[in-house]
């Protein structure tokens, strides 16, 4: 293995559920959560080679998912609209009351609009105002602003 497979492959371990959990913030259906995570790691092969460590790795990973997933989501919409294929089984049920809670904050987050539930995302992943504020090219106060008028619309929900 070379040094950027190697870096790669790291990369990848130390950060997938962060990969996943911005990917899941897009879709639901877990055929394409798993597409948007191989798209995310795709894009972030190919452009490894052009970071230039100006903000954290994390920062970094952040924006390619994000990125991805929102570039997805447009492609998507330009779509013909797809028939799932039901396997009868149902990977998200869970019945305890604790589950029904995160079920309908996803519900109500998943209202919201792309750019508004990455930001509730990131934030959910305990991440500092000024980190979100570097993946979404805004200043942290800003974020901070957006991130209370999101909190106000998903109280009124």
């Amino acid at each position: 293995m070379n040094q950027k497979e190697e870096l790669f492959a790291r990369l990848v371990r130390e950060h997938k559920s962060t990969i996943y959990a911005v990917c899941y913030i897009f879709s639901h259906d877990e055929e394409e959560v798993h597409d948007l995570v191989q798209e995310t790691l795709i894009n972030m092969w190919k452009g490894i080679d052009g970071f230039r460590e100006e903000s954290k790795i994390s920062t970094w990973i952040y924006r390619v998912a994000l990125n991805t997933c929102l570039l997805q989501e447009r492609k998507k919409k330009k779509e013909v609209a797809k028939v799932p294929l039901s396997m009868g089984v149902n990977f998200f049920e869970d019945s305890d009351a604790n589950s029904t809670q995160v079920r309908q904050l996803h519900q109500r987050i998943g209202k919201l609009g792309l750019v508004d539930r990455a930001l509730v995302m990131m934030w959910l992943e305990g991440m500092s105002y000024d980190e979100i504020g570097a993946v979404m090219g805004i200043s942290a106060q800003n974020v901070g602003v957006k991130l209370f008028r999101i909190k106000e619309q998903l109280k009124n929900m």
